[in-house]
């Protein structure tokens, strides 16, 4: 079996120091104290009312929120964690009290061995489970189209950026048969592994009734009563899926609660495309109703999450439709991929060091002239 070498150890002070810091910048030190240690707090509090303390005095208040923040966070631990901290803290107390009156190193030192202790495991924990989360990550980039589709008389590219490790936003480049193009964007209701999980079943569930030869409304249809079937009922995906034809231009498609897709004419007005039904899994009978519109030469068609417009700024200003028209009129004449990366790049230059909330998730079509004698597709050997 071979063994990895284990690593250098730094020579010295300044080699230890250099070790430490290395990659560390003033504004990772200021995100971990304006930003970071902000949301933890909140993260650990998220369960409990605070609204009832407005009333207190302000060191009531204070004693309060300590209070309740030490034993939300306690009672996270596992209970022989639990049992682990509350040791270190009470020989802590009896070490501060023995330098009073005698030598209360030893006691510290065990304090301070024990909290170590719960450190190391938590963090090997985390690293188990970001290693986890990673592997999934790969997977799910692997289920979702990573190149810019070309086929004469049309192109498209879509990309996404989940706010966790794995996210909930999907989107699908479907070359079918007649030669037509399906086009797909969906967002499940919450983020993280549990949207995730329900993103990788819609998506196998809706290749596979493509597969067997349904689209628009029947394709909605039958995806919604098996999200309706299998989902919680607490969770919800909304859809846009359409059928582009190259050739014509002639766009058939249906939306299932997702924000209404942005068509640029070239004549630089906007189209938005709403007709369908409510998100799926809301109600196992519900109907949806397909609509159609024409795409003519240069017209741009942009699908995206609410992640995109739902950004905000430091001022709690969200990105909004008006953001997406911006970087969409600036960047109409470029190609598919240039403008999918100009929008997240819109995106993170709006939001600036502010945590992005959900995830980003954008699909761009692109109606190009008809090439006499091109091949039938082509895909881009170029990733996200």
């Amino acid at each position: 079996m071979n063994v990895p070498p284990l690593p250098k150890t730094p020579g010295g002070p300044r080699g230890v120091f250099d070790a430490y810091t290395r990659g560390l910048t003033r504004a990772d030190l200021e995100r971990l104290f304006t930003r970071d240690t902000p949301e933890a707090y909140r993260f650990i509090l998220r369960a409990m009312d605070l609204g009832d303390l407005t009333h207190l005095p302000w060191h009531l208040r204070l004693w309060t929120h300590v209070r309740l923040f030490f034993l939300a966070f306690t009672l996270k631990l596992s209970p022989a964690r639990r049992a682990i901290f509350a040791a270190a803290l009470a020989i802590a107390l009896i070490g501060w009290i023995e330098l009073g009156f005698a030598d209360g190193t030893l006691s510290l030192l065990a304090a301070f061995a024990l909290v170590n202790l719960l450190f190391l495991l938590e963090v090997a924990d985390r690293l188990s489970l970001k290693n986890d989360l990673e592997v999934a990550r790969q997977i799910q980039q692997s289920m979702l189209p990573t190149a810019a589709y070309h086929a004469a008389g049309v192109e498209a590219f879509g990309m996404t950026r989940p706010a966790n490790t794995v996210g909930g936003d999907f989107y699908d480049i479907l070359p079918l048969p007649d030669g037509r193009l399906l086009l797909a964007l969906g967002d499940v209701a919450g983020k993280g592994s549990p949207a995730a999980l329900l993103m990788a079943l819609l998506l196998a569930m809706m290749r596979t009734l493509v597969d067997e030869g349904l689209g628009g409304a029947d394709l909605v249809s039958r995806l919604n009563t098996q999200v309706a079937k299998h989902a919680p009922g607490s969770r919800f995906i909304t859809l846009f899926v359409a059928t582009l034809d190259p050739a014509t231009g002639r766009l058939t498609y249906v939306n299932a609660g997702q924000n209404p897709p942005l068509l640029r004419r070239t004549s630089g007005t906007y189209e938005r495309l709403r007709e369908g039904g409510i998100a799926l899994g809301m109600f196992d009978h519900a109907t949806y109703q397909a609509g159609q519109t024409h795409l003519a030469t240069g017209d741009v068609l942009v699908m995206y999450s609410d992640g995109v417009t739902e950004a905000e700024d430091a001022a709690g200003q969200p990105f909004d439709e008006r953001g997406l028209e911006g970087v969409v009129d600036a960047n109409c004449r470029g190609s598919a991929k240039e403008l999918g990366w100009a929008t997240f790049a819109a995106v993170e230059r709006h939001a600036m060091d502010k945590r992005l909330a959900d995830d980003l998730t954008v699909l761009i079509a692109r109606k190009l002239p008809p090439l006499p004698g091109a091949a039938v597709a082509e895909t881009a050997a170029v990733g996200v």
